[in-house]
C-alpha cells in the first residue's frame, strides 16, 4: 500500500489553514474542543487558584512549592492509577466522560459551598496553634491547611491542565490523526488554544476589577460557573464526533476506527512504569516533560513572589493576572499561524524542539538577574515611570508569556509528535504516566528544591533564595538540551523505519 500522498496548498493556505474542505468535518470540531478545554485552563489554572492561596489571610507564594512538591504530586499518582484501571475497562469514550464529569461536580460544588463557607469550614483553632508552635517562618505550612479548600482547588486545577487539557484532548487526537495530518493540523489545533487567553482575559478583567473593595466571592461563583458550562459544551461536542466523525471512513479509515474502539490490553500501574522505564524512548521524552516543569516552575514561583508584594489584594492580583492572560492570548496566536508550523517544517523537528530550553534560559536568567539588583536598575525604572519593583513584576511578566507562547506553539507540537510513531499501548499507558506524573516530577522536584532552599537559606521567604535559583536553572536548561539530542536520534530512526515498513495507519514495531 503506497503512502498516502501530502496535499498541496497556496503559500498562505499553507501557512494559515492547511486543511482540505472535507477534512472540516473533524478539524473544526477538535479546534473547538481544544478552545474549551484551554480557556477552563485560564480562567481555572493560570489565574484563580493562585490568586487563592498567594492572597489569602497568612499565605503567599511560598504555598505554591508546598503544594505542587507535598501535595500535588501524590494526587496525580493517584488519579493516574485511577485513569489507568478506567482505560482498562471502560471505552475511550466513556472514560472521557467520566474523567470531565468529575471535574465538573468539584467546581460547582467549591464555587457555591466550599468558597461560601470559608470561614466557617476553616480549622482556625488548629492553625493558630500550628503557627504558634512553629514560628512566623512557616507560616506558609500551616496556610495549607488553614485554607484547605483553597489547596484542594488548586490540586483540581493543576490536575485540569494534566488530565484534560494534555492526557484527554491529545490521546484523542493522536488517535484520529496521522503522522503526515498531525504536521499540518496540530499546529493549528495549538493556534486554538491560543485563542482561549484572549477571551479568558477579557473575562477575568470584566469579573475581578482591579478595585479592592470589590468582593471577590461573587467573581468565584461567576468563574465556576462559567468553567461548568464550558465543560458541558465540551462532553457535546466530543459525543457529536463519535457519532459523525469517528465513523467517517474518509476522515477515520477502518483501521483507525478500530484503534480508537478497541480494548485497549490490561496493564497495571507497576508494569507501566516498568514499561517506561525500559524505554529509552520515553525516558527521553519525560525527561523534556520534567524539564520544563522544573525549569518555569522555579522562576515563576519567584515572579508571583513579587507580584504579591505589588498587588496585595485578591482583587488587585486576579486583575493583573487578567492582564497577564490577555497579553498571553494577544501574542500567541500570530506565533502559532505564522510561525511555528513552518518552523517545524523549516528547521525540522529537532531544531525545533531545542528553541524551547534556550529561551527560557536567557529570559529566565534576565529576571533573576533584574530581582537581585533591583536598586541597581531603579534609573532603568526611573525612565518608565515605574518603581524597580513593578519593572521587575513586567520582567517577569513578559518571560512568562513569552516561555508559554514557545511552549503552546513549538513545545507541545514537537512533543506530541514525538508520540506518534508509537504503538497504542505505548500512546496511551507511556502518555499517560509522562503527561501526568512526569509533569508533577518537574514542578515537584522545583518545588522541593525551593522548599529546601526557603527552609535553609531563606528564613520563610522565596526571594531571600533568587541567586541560589539562577545557577539551577541554567543546569536544568543543559540537561534538557542533551535529553533532546538523544530523543531526536531515536525519534528519526523509529519514524523513517514506521513510514518505509508499514501502511500509514498500522501500528508501528515497538521502540
Amino acid at each position: 500500500m503506497a503512502l498516502e500522498k501530502e496535499p498541496t496548498f497556496t503559500k498562505w493556505r499553507q501557512r494559515l489553514w492547511p486543511v482540505q474542505r472535507h477534512e472540516h468535518k473533524k478539524i473544526i470540531p477538535l479546534f473547538i474542543l481544544k478552545f474549551l478545554f484551554t480557556i477552563n485552563f485560564y480562567l481555572l489554572g493560570f489565574a484563580t487558584k493562585d490568586t487563592l492561596v498567594v492572597t489569602a489571610s497568612n499565605s503567599g507564594a511560598e504555598v505554591i512549592p508546598i503544594l505542587k512538591g507535598w501535595i500535588v504530586l501524590p494526587c496525580s499518582i493517584f488519579m493516574l492509577l485511577v485513569y489507568t484501571k478506567m482505560s482498562n475497562k471502560l471505552s475511550q469514550e466513556k472514560l472521557f466522560y467520566a474523567v470531565l464529569a468529575g471535574f465538573l461536580g468539584f467546581f460547582l460544588l467549591f464555587g457555591f459551598v466550599l468558597y461560601p463557607l470559608r470561614d466557617i469550614l476553616s480549622p482556625t483553632g488548629l492553625c493558630d496553634w500550628l503557627q504558634a508552635a512553629l514560628g512566623d517562618t512557616r507560616t506558609h505550612w500551616v496556610a495549607v491547611i488553614r485554607h484547605w479548600m483553597n489547596s484542594v482547588f488548586y490540586v483540581m486545577a493543576e490536575l485540569w491542565g494534566t488530565m484534560v487539557l494534555v492526557l484527554l484532548f491529545w490521546t484523542f487526537a493522536n488517535n484520529i490523526n496521522r503522522v503526515g495530518e498531525a504536521k499540518r493540523f496540530y499546529t493549528l489545533f495549538v493556534a486554538a488554544g491560543n485563542l482561549a487567553p484572549v477571551i479568558g482575559g477579557l473575562i477575568i478583567c470584566s469579573i475581578c476589577p482591579s478595585d479592592p473593595s470589590v468582593n471577590f466571592e461573587t467573581a468565584m461563583r461567576k468563574i465556576t460557573l462559567l468553567s461548568s458550562v464550558v465543560i458541558i459544551l465540551a462532553m457535546g461536542i466530543y459525543w457529536w464526533m463519535q457519532r459523525y466523525v469517528i465513523t467517517d471512513d474518509q476522515l477515520c479509515p477502518l483501521d483507525i476506527q478500530n484503534e480508537v474502539k478497541k480494548k485497549k490490553p490490561k496493564l497495571s500501574l507497576k508494569d507501566s512504569i516498568k514499561y517506561i522505564l525500559s524505554s529509552r524512548y520515553l525516558l527521553c521524552i519525560s525527561l523534556l516533560v520534567i524539564g520544563y516543569a522544573f525549569a518555569f516552575n522555579l522562576i515563576e514561583v519567584t515572579w508571583k513572589a513579587s507580584m504579591k508584594l505589588q498587588f496585595p489584594t485578591a482583587s488587585s492580583y486576579q486583575h493583573f493576572m487578567g492582564k497577564v492572560t490577555f497579553i498571553l492570548g494577544v501574542t500567541t496566536p500570530p506565533v502559532a499561524f505564522l510561525l511555528s508550523g513552518n518552523l517545524i517544517r523549516k528547521l525540522g523537528w529537532y531544531r525545533s524542539a531545542c528553541i524551547v530550553p534556550i529561551i527560557i534560559g536567557l529570559t529566565g536568567i534576565l529576571f533573576l538577574a533584574a530581582y537581585l539588583f533591583r536598586d541597581q536598575i531603579s534609573p532603568i525604572a526611573t525612565l518608565f515611570s515605574v518603581s524597580p519593583l513593578y519593572f521587575v513584576v513586567i520582567l517577569g511578566m513578559l518571560q512568562n508569556v513569552t516561555t508559554k507562547t514557545l511552549k503552546f506553539s513549538v513545545f507541545d507540537p514537537t512533543k506530541e509528535m514525538a508520540f506518534i510513531p508509537l504503538d497504542s499501548e505505548a500512546k496511551i499507558k507511556g502518555k499517560a504516566a509522562i503527561d501526568v506524573v512526569g509533569s508533577r516530577l518537574g514542578k515537584a522536584g522545583s518545588s522541593w528544591t525551593q522548599v529546601l532552599l526557603i527552609e535553609f537559606f531563606g528564613m520563610g521567604s522565596v526571594l531571600g533564595i533568587t541567586h541560589i535559583i539562577l545557577p539551577v536553572v541554567v543546569l536544568i536548561v543543559a540537561v534538557w538540551l542533551v535529553s533532546l539530542r538523544s530523543l531526536n536520534r531515536s525519534f528519526t530512526a523509529l519514524t523513517t523505519q514506521k513510514e518505509e515498513e508499514l501502511p500509514p495507519a498500522s501500528v508501528a514495531e515497538e521502540a
